[in-house]
């Protein structure tokens, strides 16, 4: 248990009186007298109270020190505008100008060489144990210089079911985070080489362990609080280092994120909410509800507000295709040269399939339902289905026709009772 921590009764949620004590407790104002503090917080892609955080911090040592900045962890999301961060803080603009002027806002810049500092390698040999033997090569750890300008740094983000890493948070709002592209491409192929019906709701996987690696070559002193949240409130507020406040976490969200099933479904229709705003944050609504995805069945990301595949990595995207894992392996020597970062999520968003003597079959199918017209999804290997044509509510209440409606999809991960196989942890 991290030493700081509050979790709330089944149904029930943290009150910003008990928010405030387990800051109290983590942090005490006289520590950070005159020190300088930078505040990394996720950008508006993920649900979580992060501006209740943010202002609560602030009242109780943004005084005391000598500066408190905000970073973004973008990984290789798009930059936010001054007005988006004061959103995701949940402050005015004219707070910011205000109550908040001292502090600076700034962006990650993952593919800006003179954003970032080399803090070492990672060598071949820890690589193989860490990965469990599926890869053996040096793998280079560039991460924000900006951290190294700082005699704090505070984390402050939510835990949820993940593809990638098994559950988000903790150290990976470091890694990728504010990292840059060696570390991010390698763990995310790890991660896909692995599958992601067998890392997401799993919590010890090689992907974490390559993270909190790369995460304790972070020498600079590192306060973490991992929420688990359930619809606009918390659950549980876990305070201390980014491995203590993860690993209370995310046994929470293990609990609270995780929906059993029965049995798998043909049809999913899964809406993807606003906050993703193009396929490289939509894919989670996959992602979640792979697991419960019959065999032949058809799941349909249904996000009429998305009309780009990515602003960072369409052009690769187009290049490459969605595929299945078996496809980019089985013909390595062509894509290897990709940023493998992408090539995963192309991956992730496909799904399981084969790919024999030329020929790739899906365990099941995807479909875009977004702004992309018809053609483009044909040419990015996706299935496509006119957004104009569904209905949302044709859908509901038919869970035992194998139907399946998830209204708010991309953080809750669905699972089922008695998994097959393919869905099961690694050893």
């Amino acid at each position: 248990m991290s030493p700081a921590s509050k979790i709330a009764p089944a149904d029930s949620s943290l009150t910003r009186q008990q928010v405030a004590g387990v800051i109290a407790q983590a942090c005490h104002a006289k520590d950070y007298r005159d020190k300088k503090v930078l505040l990394i917080v996720p950008d508006g892609t993920r649900t979580a109270p992060v501006g209740l955080l943010f202002q609560t911090l602030y009242r109780q040592i943004g005084e005391a020190a000598k500066a408190f900045d905000v970073l973004i962890a973008l990984g290789t999301h798009q930059p936010m505008s001054e007005s988006a961060i004061c959103r995701r803080l949940e402050i005015s603009e004219a707070e910011r100008g205000d109550s908040y002027r001292r502090i600076r806002f700034f962006n990650h810049a993952w593919n800006d060489p003179a954003a970032l500092k080399s803090i070492g390698v990672i060598p071949a040999g820890e690589i193989s144990r860490l990965s469990s033997g599926l890869f053996a090569m040096d793998v280079p750890v560039h991460v924000n210089r900006m951290l190294f300008d700082y005699d704090q740094i505070i984390i402050v983000g939510p835990v949820f079911p993940h593809e990638v890493a098994g559950f988000s948070g903790g150290n990976k709002y470091l890694f990728p985070g504010v990292a840059g592209p060696e570390i991010l491409n390698f763990f995310h192929w790890l991660g896909a080489v692995i599958t992601t019906p067998k890392i997401i709701g799993n919590k010890w996987t090689p992907v974490r362990r390559v993270v909190d690696r790369a995460g304790s070559m972070v020498e600079v002193p590192k306060l973490c609080f991992c929420m688990v949240v359930e619809g606009e409130g918390l659950a549980g507020l876990f305070a201390g280092t980014p491995e203590s406040a993860w690993e209370g976490a995310s046994d929470l969200s293990r609990q609270r994120h995780i929906v059993y099933k029965e049995k798998p479904f043909h049809t999913i229709l899964s809406c993807a909410p606003k906050m993703y705003d193009e396929v490289w944050t939509g894919g989670k609504a996959m992602y979640k509800l792979e697991p419960v995805l019959a065999d032949g069945g058809e799941l349909i990301i249904y996000a009429p507000h998305i009309s780009k595949v990515c602003v960072a990595h369409g052009k690769v995207i187009e290049e490459v295709g969605y595929h299945c894992r078996d496809y980019f392996l089985k013909q390595w020597e062509r894509f290897k040269h990709y940023p493998w970062g992408v090539l995963a999520h192309c991956a992730h968003v496909y799904g399981l399939g084969t790919f024999e003597n030329g020929v790739e079959n899906p365990r099941a199918r995807v479909a875009l339902a977004t702004q992309i017209p018809p053609e483009k999804c044909r040419r990015i290997n996706l299935g496509y289905r006119d957004p104009n044509s569904i209905r949302i509510e044709d859908f509901a209440n038919r869970e035992n026709e194998g139907i399946l409606l998830v209204p708010k999809a991309g953080e809750t991960l669905f699972r089922l009772k008695n998994p097959p196989d393919w869905a099961k942890e690694s050893p």
